[in-house]
C-alpha cells in the first residue's frame, strides 16, 4: 500500500488530499523513490502536483488542485509539448548528520537541537584567514543533502536507467556552474513575550561533494550538494526552498519542511524512537480500509510536529515533521483505561483516538472520554524540564466528549477547547498552552451555559475561541417545550463572562431560487431539518460560517455609505452589492440539503474546502457564493482514468480517503500587478546571504573540512545576528559589521593567497559575500502578508484587460459602463474602521484594458501602543475581479492556476524588526560640545563608555530598522525612568514602583531625587517628565535618600554607579503604533561625596595635618637636645660595659693561676677598687709579678 498527499494551490495555499490505497509499481522503483523520499520500510511518501500527470518527479508550482475537473480538457491539449520537450526535474532533500556526510542515501530525523562544538580545530587552521581563530566558532547537527530527479524522454527505460539519467544530468550541470540556491525561512515563535517576532531567513548556496561510496570513474559518480541546516533559538518551524541558479537543467522551485521534532529520542543502542510510543514499520492499508477521512487540527504556521488519529479500532496515529512529505504510524503508550460511572456513563468503549490535535509544543489526544498530552522535548523554545517523559491524563474527574481546536494563536499562547458532558454539561474548559506548560480552566464559573436557556437536554454541540478577544462562539443544542430541536449560537465573553445570544437557527432548511438567500426571517423554508455540525470564525475576514447539511457565513462587518459602486467601489462586506450587519446569515443554496459536512478546512488566504459524510470534497471561495464538488465529478473520474490507462504506479484500484488539509502560505499572483511595493520591506523579513568559502580543488568540490568552515561561518553570522539586539547602536547599522572590522584591510592579501594555492586548507573566505540583503526585488507579487504601521499604506495596480471588444461605446450606456459591466474590480477590506481602500479607475481603449489603481492605508485608530511584534491586530484585505470565480484561469507548462481572487492578510500594530537603541555615539559628541570635555573612565569600555557626574546629559537615540536597513534620530517625545541601580554591575537591582516614582518624579518631596530637568512639560498626571531630542538635557543630583548619593569610594578614584534607564514613548508620542521600549544601563563617575562625608574627611585630613606640623615643630626644637642626651647615654653606656668587661676578664685570670694561694689578702681585696685607675695599675703589677 500506500500513503501520498496530492498536493496544490493558488497563491500558495496547497490544498492536499491524504490518500491511502493499493498500488502497483516495481520493486526497483519502489526501492529508489524509498531512498530519495525519506521514509524506510515498503510504504513511503509521494507528492505531485494537481492538474499535472501525478508522479513525484513533474515540475511543481503550487496551484489550486481543486479546479482541476473545470480545466482537464485545456490542460491535457498542452500535456505532450510539455513531455516531448523538457526533461521534468524535481528537486529531492533529506537531512544528514554532522559525521555521515557524503553517503548517498544516508537520511537521518531532526533530533538534535543544539550546536556542536565540531569545528573548532578546523578554524585553529586557518591561519592566514579573515577568521578570528580565537572566536569560539561552533556548527550545527545536521547538513542539507540536495539532489534531483528528472523523467523526461527516458521515462519509458527501467528506474536504474532513470537514475543514471538524472547522475548524468547533475554531473554536466555541476561543470556547467550550476549551484542549487537554498532558501531557509524561519517561523517566529508563539510566545512573543519570551521571543523577539523576527522573519528571518538565510539564503545559502549549495556546496558539490562527491559521494564516499566505491566508485570506478576516476573523477567522480554520484554528486550531492550540501549546505549547513541553521538552528535558531526560538524557531521550530523550518521551511526550505529549493531552486536552481539558472545554469544547468530548468528545475523549479520546490518547498521542503525540516520542522524539529520532539517527540523523539535515542534508545540504550543510540537508535532514533518516539517517545509517544512505538512506530510501525509497515503501514498496512488495513490501517485505513475501514476508517473515514479526519480533519487535520493544529495551530496554523506553527505546529512542527501534525498528528492524524481516527484509524478505526487502532490506539495509533499518524505522525509527520515534514507535513507529510513522510509519515510514521505509532501505536500510543497509554493507559487506555475507563471505568464508566453515573455522572459519566460509558455507552461504548474504542481503542481509536477521536480528536487530535498539535500545537507548537504539546500534542492533544481524546481516547473515549479520556484526554491526554504529551509536551516534546525542545530546547530552544523552552527549558527541557517543561517537558514530559509519558503522556499525561488531564481533567481526571471530568466526562470530556469533544476536543475543539484553536486554529489561531494569541496573546503569546495557544488554547485547546474540551467540551464537558454528564454532570458538568454546559461547561467548557479551555487550554492554555505557554512555553510547553498546560492549564485548563473550565468556563463559565459558578454557573452553566444550560441555566441561562429555557429547555431540555442541553447541549454544547461545538465552540471556537477567539483568542484576541477573549471571546467563546458556541453551538448549543437543547429541546424546546414542543420537544424540537432549536439550535442557538451563542457568545460568551471570559473577562466579563457575559453570555449574549447571537443568533437562533431556522429548524428547517431555507428555500432559495438562486445561487444565495440572506435569511431576513420572511423567507419560506423546505421540509428538511437544519442540522449543524459546527463553527468556524475566520479572524483575517471576520466571517463566521455555521456548517452541517447547509452552509452559513455571516460577515461581522458595519456598513459605510457611498460604497456600492461594484465597478470601482470598496466593498465591505461579502458580494459588493449588499451589505449586511452582524445580524443577518447568508445560506448558500448550492450546498444541496441532502448532504452533511462532517468537517471544513481554510486556507486562511481566500478558499475553504467542506468533506462530507461521504467523502465528498466541495470548494468555496470566500467572497462569493458558489460552491463547486470537486470528488467525485465526472473531470475527476477522467483524470484517474487516464493515468491508470498510463499506468501509473500512483494509482490503484482501491483507495480511501484519510484528510484534506491546505499547506503554504505563498502567494502566487494571479492577476497581473503592476507598481508592487516592497515585498520584502512590507512582509518584515530579514534576509541574510551566507555563500560557501571558494576551495582549490580543480573540479570545484568541496570536502568535510570546508564544509566544516561552512557550517562554521554560517553559525557565526547567526550568532551575530542574534548579539546586534542590544542597547548600545553600533557606530554602522550592521550586524556583520564587527565581523569583519580589523580585517578589510587584508582582503586583497587573503586573495593574493587564494588565487596562488596558498590559503590554508584550500579554502578562501569573500568577506563582502557574507551580508545582509535589504532591498530585494527580483521576488515579484505581493506579500504573503502584509504589515501596517499608524498611518503608513501600500499602492499597486491591477491591469485587466478583455479579448472581446468589450471597451466598444454602446450609444445609449457609453463606455463607462462597459468597463464596468466587464472589467469590474472589487476590494474588500474586512475591517473599514481599520483599514481603508481606495480605487482609482484609468480605462485603455487602444489596449482593450482598464487599470485599477488600489491603494491600502491604516485609519491610525484600531491599535494603541505596543512592542515589536506584540499582539497585532489580525485582518486581511481581498482583491476579486467580478464574475472570475471557477471562470478565469492561466494553464502553462507548469500547471492550471485559477485567476481573478486574491486574498492577503494584513497585522497593524507595530512591525517587527523595528527597536530603539541608545545613540552612545553622537551622545559622547554632544556630550564633548556642551560641556567642553569628555572624560572617560580609568579603565575604560568601549561596549559602555563613562559619563561625568557634573555634566549636562543628553541622550539620542535612534530608531533602527532590522529589515529595510534604516537607521535614524529618534524625533519623538519619551518618558525617561531610573528603574535600577547598583555600585557594580553584578549588583544592579530593580528598583519597585515606589522607589521609581521617588527617584524620577518632579512631585517627590522626599530629597530622593537622581535626576531632573529643565524641560516644563510632563505626564497629564504631573508624575514624570517628557523628554525630546530637544530637551535641555539631565542635570544629575543623587539627592540625600537616592541610591547614588553618598558613595564610598572603593579606590583612589572617584566613586562610580551603575544607573539601569527606561526609555519608553508609550502614552507620548503618537506618531507611531510602536512602543519603543529601550532599557540600558549608563555607567557614571565622578559622583560627589555627601556633606557630611566630606566635612568628615576634611576635619580628619586637618586633624592628621596639624598633627604632622606640631610634631615636626617639636621635633626640630627638641632635636639638638635629644642628640646631645643621646651622646651622653652612650658614653655611660660604654663605661659601664667597659667596666663589666673588665671586671669578668680580671676574675676568669686569678682563678686559673698556679699562683693564686700567694695572692695577699688585699690583692684579694682588690675588686672593691677595680673602679679606680690606682685599682687597676695595681692589678697589673700583680699579675707580672
Amino acid at each position: 500500500m500506500e500513503t501520498r498527499a496530492l498536493v496544490g494551490a493558488p497563491r500558495g495555499s496547497r490544498a492536499a488530499i491524504l490518500r491511502a490505497g493499493k498500488r502497483g509499481g516495481t520493486g526497483a522503483a519502489k526501492q529508489r523513490l524509498t531512498r530519495f523520499d525519506q521514509v524506510t520500510g515498503s510504504s513511503y511518501m509521494v507528492r505531485w502536483p494537481a492538474m499535472l500527470p501525478v508522479s513525484p518527479v513533474l515540475p511543481r508550482k503550487s496551484q489550486l488542485w481543486a479546479f482541476w475537473a473545470l480545466l482537464l480538457v485545456a490542460w491535457l491539449s498542452l500535456t505532450p509539448w510539455a513531455v516531448d520537450h523538457h526533461h521534468r526535474c524535481s528537486w529531492l532533500v533529506v537531512l544528514n548528520k554532522f559525521e555521515r556526510v557524503g553517503s548517498h542515501f544516508s537520511q537521518d530525523r531532526f533530533l538534535d537541537q543544539e550546536p556542536m562544538d565540531t569545528v573548532a580545530k578546523v578554524f585553529e587552521k586557518l591561519s592566514d584567514s579573515p577568521v578570528d581563530t580565537q572566536e569560539r566558532y561552533l556548527g550545527f547537527p545536521y547538513y542539507l543533502q540536495i539532489n534531483f530527479s528528472c523523467t523526461g524522454q527516458v521515462r519509458i527505460y527501467t528506474v536504474k536507467r532513470m537514475i543514471s539519467n538524472s547522475e548524468e544530468l547533475a554531473r554536466k550541470g555541476h561543470l556547467m556552474g550550476m549551484r542549487p540556491v537554498v532558501l531557509i525561512s524561519y517561523r517566529y515563535p508563539v510566545n512573543f513575550y519570551r521571543w523577539k517576532i523576527e522573519n528571518l531567513q538565510v539564503q545559502m548556496e549549495a556546496a558539490p561533494l562527491r559521494s564516499t561510496e566505491h566508485c570506478a570513474a576516476e573523477a567522480m559518480c554520484v554528486l550531492n550538494w550540501y549546505t549547513p541546516m541553521p538552528i535558531k533559538n526560538g524557531s521550530v518551524v523550518m521551511s526550505v526552498d529549493i531552486s536552481s541558479n539558472g545554469i544547468g537543467p530548468f528545475i523549479p522551485r520546490k518547498r521542503f519542511y525540516m520542522n524539529m521534532n520532539g517527540f523523539l529520542k535515542r534508545d540504550a543502542n543510540e537508535k532514533v524512537i518516539y517517545t509517544i510510543g512505538y512506530e510501525s514499520i509497515v503501514m498496512k492499508s488495513n490501517n485505513f480500509k475501514k476508517s473515514k477521512s479526519r480533519p487535520l487540527w493544529y495551530t496554523i504556521n506553527h505546529a512542527p510536529v501534525l498528528i492524524l488519529g481516527g484509524i478505526e479500532g487502532e490506539k495509533a496515529l499518524l505522525i509527520t515533521d515534514t507535513n507529510f512529505q513522510d509519515a510514521s504510524l505509532v501505536e500510543l503508550s497509554i493507559d487506555s483505561c475507563w471505568v464508566g460511572s453515573y455522572y459519566c456513563p460509558m455507552l461504548s468503549f474504542s481503542a481509536t483516538i477521536f480528536d487530535a490535535i498539535s500545537t507548537e509544543s504539546t500534542l492533544f489526544i481524546r481516547q473515549n472520554q479520556l484526554v491526554y498530552y504529551f509536551t516534546g522535548r525542545y530546547s530552544t523554545l523552552f527549558d527541557t524540564s517543561h517537558s514530559s517523559s509519558r503522556w499525561v491524563r488531564v481533567l481526571p474527574t471530568e466526562c470530556i466528549k469533544k476536543l475543539c481546536p484553536v486554529f489561531v494563536n494569541g496573546n503569546g499562547s495557544e488554547y485547546v477547547l474540551a467540551l464537558n458532558t454528564g454532570i458538568h454539561e454546559g461547561y467548557i474548559h479551555i487550554g492554555t498552552i505557554t512555553d510547553g506548560l498546560v492549564s485548563f480552566q473550565m468556563v463559565p464559573t459558578g454557573w452553566s451555559v444550560c441555566d441561562m436557556l429555557s429547555g431540555t437536554n442541553c447541549t454544547i454541540d461545538w465552540a471556537t475561541y477567539i483568542a484576541d478577544e477573549k471571546n467563546l462562539l458556541l453551538l448549543l443544542e437543547i429541546l424546546n417545550e414542543n420537544l424540537d430541536k432549536v439550535f442557538y449560537l451563542l457568545s460568551f465573553n471570559l473577562d466579563t463572562e457575559a453570555l449574549d445570544i447571537l443568533y437562533i437557527l431556522p429548524q428547517y432548511v431555507p428555500q432559495a431560487s438562486g445561487d444565495f438567500l440572506v435569511l431576513l426571517g420572511t423567507e419560506t423554508y423546505t421540509n428538511t431539518l437544519m442540522i449543524p455540525e459546527g463553527l468556524f470564525f475566520n479572524t483575517f475576514n471576520n466571517i463566521l460560517y455555521i456548517w452541517g447539511n447547509f452552509i452559513l457565513q455571516r460577515c461581522l462587518l458595519r456598513p459605510e455609505e457611498g460604497t456600492r459602486n461594484p465597478g470601482a467601489g470598496v466593498l465591505w462586506c461579502w458580494l459588493g452589492i449588499y451589505l449586511y450587519n452582524r445580524v443577518h446569515f447568508i445560506y448558500l443554496a448550492d450546498f444541496p440539503k441532502e448532504y452533511t459536512i462532517k468537517y471544513m478546512v481554510n486556507s486562511y488566504h481566500g478558499e475553504m474546502v467542506f468533506v462530507t459524510d461521504k467523502e465528498e470534497i466541495w470548494y468555496f471561495l470566500e467572497g462569493g457564493y458558489d460552491v463547486y464538488r470537486l470528488v467525485p465529478s465526472s473531470g475527476w473520474n477522467t483524470y484517474v482514468f487516464l493515468h491508470k490507462m498510463e499506468h501509473s504506479s500512483l494509482f490503484g484500484d482501491r483507495e480511501y480517503l484519510v484528510s484534506v488539509f491546505y499547506e503554504d502560505g505563498q502567494l502566487y499572483q494571479v492577476m497581473r500587478l503592476r507598481d508592487l511595493p516592497e515585498k520584502q520591506h512590507f512582509a518584515r523579513q530579514e534576509l541574510y546571504h551566507a555563500p560557501p568559502p571558494l576551495v582549490s580543488q580543480t573540479l570545484g568540490f568541496h570536502n568535510n573540512k570546508t564544509l566544516a568552515v561552512y557550517q562554521g561561518l554560517v553559525y557565526y553570522l547567526l550568532w551575530l545576528h542574534s548579539k546586534y539586539d542590544k542597547p548600545y547602536a553600533d557606530p554602522v547599522h550592521d550586524p556583520t559589521w564587527r565581523w569583519w572590522q580589523h580585517k578589510k584591510q587584508y582582503k586583497d592579501y587573503y586573495f593574493y593567497l587564494s588565487s596562488n594555492w596558498l590559503a590554508a586548507e584550500g579554502v578562501y573566505i569573500d568577506m563582502s559575500s557574507y551580508q545582509k540583503l535589504y532591498n530585494i526585488s527580483n521576488d515579484h507579487g505581493l506579500p504573503e502578508i502584509v504589515f501596517l504601521d499608524k498611518g503608513t499604506s501600500f499602492s499597486f495596480t491591477v491591469f485587466l484587460s478583455s479579448q472581446e471588444d468589450t471597451l466598444m461605446s454602446a450609444a445609449t450606456l457609453g463606455t463607462t459602463f462597459q468597463v464596468e459591466k466587464k472589467l469590474a474590480v472589487a476590494v474588500v477590506v474586512a475591517d473599514p474602521d481599520c483599514l481603508k481602500a481606495t480605487v482609482k479607475q484609468e480605462v485603455l481603449l487602444n489596449r482593450k484594458a482598464v487599470l485599477y489603481k488600489i491603494k491600502i492605508e491604516d485609519r491610525k485608530v484600531c491599535y494603541d501602543q505596543g512592542l515589536s511584534g506584540h499582539n497585532l491586530k489580525k485582518t486581511s484585505m481581498m482583491i476579486k475581479v467580478l464574475g472570475s470565480a471557477g471562470k478565469c484561469f492561466q494553464t502553462t507548462f507548469l500547471g492550471t492556476s485559477m485567476q481573478g481572487n486574491l486574498m492577503v492578510p494584513v497585522l497593524i500594530g507595530c512591525p517587527p524588526g523595528k527597536r530603539l537603541a541608545f545613540d552612545v555615539t553622537y551622545t559622547i559628541l554632544h556630550s564633548r560640545e556642551i560641556n567642553k570635555h569628555y572624560f572617560d573612565c580609568v579603565k575604560s569600555n568601549p561596549e559602555m563608555p563613562c559619563f561625568l557626574f557634573r555634566d549636562l546629559f543628553q541622550p539620542f537615540f535612534l530608531v533602527q530598522d532590522m529589515v529595510t536597513g534604516d537607521s535614524g534620530s529618534f524625533l519623538g517625545s519619551y518618558l525617561l525612568k531610573v528603574v535600577g541601580g547598583g555600585h557594580t554591575l553584578d549588583t544592579i537591582r530593580d528598583y519597585t514602583e515606589e522607589e521609581i516614582f521617588r527617584y524620577n518624579s518632579p512631585l517627590d518631596n522626599s530629597e530622593s531625587l537622581i535626576w531632573k530637568t529643565k524641560v516644563e512639560r510632563t505626564t497629564r498626571d504631573k508624575k514624570f517628565y517628557i523628554m525630546s531630542y530637544l530637551s535641555p538635557g539631565i542635570e544629575w543630583l543623587c539627592l540625600e535618600n537616592s541610591p547614588c548619593h553618598d558613595i564610598t569610594p572603593g579606590n583612589i578614584f572617584a566613586p562610580e554607579f551603575f544607573l539601569k534607564l527606561l526609555v519608553s514613548n508609550r502614552g507620548v508620542d503618537t506618531s507611531t503604533y510602536c512602543d519603543y521600549q529601550l532599557i540600558f544601563i549608563l555607567h557614571m563617575h565622578g559622583l560627589p561625596l555627601s556633606s557630611n562625608r566630606s566635612l568628615f574627611i576634611v576635619i580628619v585630613s586637618i586633624s592628621l595635618l596639624s598633627g604632622l606640623v606640631v610634631f615636626y615643630i617639636l621635633f626640630c626644637i627638641l632635636w639638638p637636645h635629644i642628640v646631645k642626651a643621646w651622646a651622653s647615654l652612650r658614653w655611660k653606656i660604654n663605661n659601664i660595659m667597659a667596666s663589666e668587661s673588665y671586671y669578668t676578664y680580671a676574675t676568669s685570670t686569678a682563678g686559673f693561676s698556679v699562683h693564686s694561694h700567694t695572692v695577699s689578702e688585699e690583692s684579694v681585696k682588690a675588686p672593691s677598687k677595680a673602679g679606680s685607675a690606682g685599682g687597676i695599675a695595681e692589678a697589673e703589677k700583680a699579675q707580672e709579678a
